[in-house]
């Protein structure tokens, strides 16, 4: 096994994460707006701020090099290419959407189950594109 390119990861993370966010926002932001301002109220606030969509956003660049350095350590085990990309974008959906909306969404009924199973069905189509947009620009370093 050689050595991560830690350069592409942060490229393809990059990717993945601008990827995720836009996925994000056409999910989030425009199909279920309507049941996120009715939670939000719900719970007796306001829509999110602009700081907070700042904040949604800087963590889906996160998310992205998460999932492409993912990528990149089961790459050797699974091959290169668009199946493991799933894979990874896959267990990042588990341990990025699935256990968290579940969690906080879902079990605290803070949310709707409606607007939990819509929001994380939304981010596993979210998490899988941005995994195989991202994986698509991972190589590695020249032996």
């Amino acid at each position: 096994m050689g050595k991560i390119n830690i350069g592409r990861v942060i490229l393809g993370g990059i990717v993945a994460g601008i990827v995720l966010d836009v996925l994000g926002y056409l999910v989030d932001g425009v199909w279920l707006a309507s049941r996120w301002t009715d939670g939000m109220k719900a719970l007796g606030h306001a829509n999110f701020s602009s700081s907070a969509l700042l904040g949604f956003n800087a963590l889906g660049i996160v998310t992205g090099i998460v999932t492409i350095w993912i990528y990149a350590a089961i790459r050797p085990r699974f091959g290169a290419g668009i199946k493991t990309a799933i894979c990874a974008g896959l267990a990042v959906w588990v341990v990025g959407a699935l256990v968290p909306n579940a969690s906080f969404m879902c079990v605290s009924g803070l949310f709707s189950h409606h607007l939990m199973a819509y929001t994380t069905l939304g981010a596993i189509v979210e998490l899988v594109v941005s995994a195989i947009a991202g994986a698509a620009l991972y190589k590695e370093p020249a032996s």
